[in-house]
């Protein structure tokens, strides 16, 4: 998989600093040089998500969501979401994308953006002046 330049950036300072050597090595090594359990996971993700800010109710495993969501506000395409988290089913893609107003709010801009452009260009290659109708709805 092809990673984010910011993220690249960010594995290679955990792998120098955290990780065991080698292909094979761990990539979370626990305090006494194991896995982690999941138990001492939770408190590291714990104090983690604490220490950055992020709210109390936020799973590790809600990431996958930020990721697919991320991904899809970058311009990705289902399919693009599908091979970068590797999934071979569309509905379970879907399961991780979200959209907020926010969102939704950028794609009504993006919508009018659009049919604002096709209408202009619609008029000059008519070579007519907008109508008062016309002009009314663009402002």
């Amino acid at each position: 998989m092809i990673l984010p330049a910011f993220l690249r950036r960010e594995l290679r300072w955990h792998l120098e600093s955290y990780a065991e050597p080698g292909p094979d090595g761990l990539i979370f090594v626990g305090e006494k040089g194991a896995p982690f359990r999941r138990s001492t996971f939770g408190r590291k993700w714990r104090r983690a998500r604490e220490s950055v800010g992020i709210p109390e109710g936020f799973r590790f495993y809600d990431l996958r969501h930020t990721g697919h969501t991320l991904s899809t506000l970058s311009g990705a395409t289902l399919k693009d979401t599908m091979v970068r988290a590797g999934q071979s089913s569309e509905k379970a893609a879907l399961i991780y994308q979200h959209s907020d107003e926010e969102r939704q709010e950028e794609v009504a801009a993006g919508l009018d953006t659009t049919v604002r452009k096709a209408r202009a260009a619609a008029a000059k290659k008519a070579g007519d002046k907008p109508s008062g109708t016309n002009l009314a709805r663009d402002n």
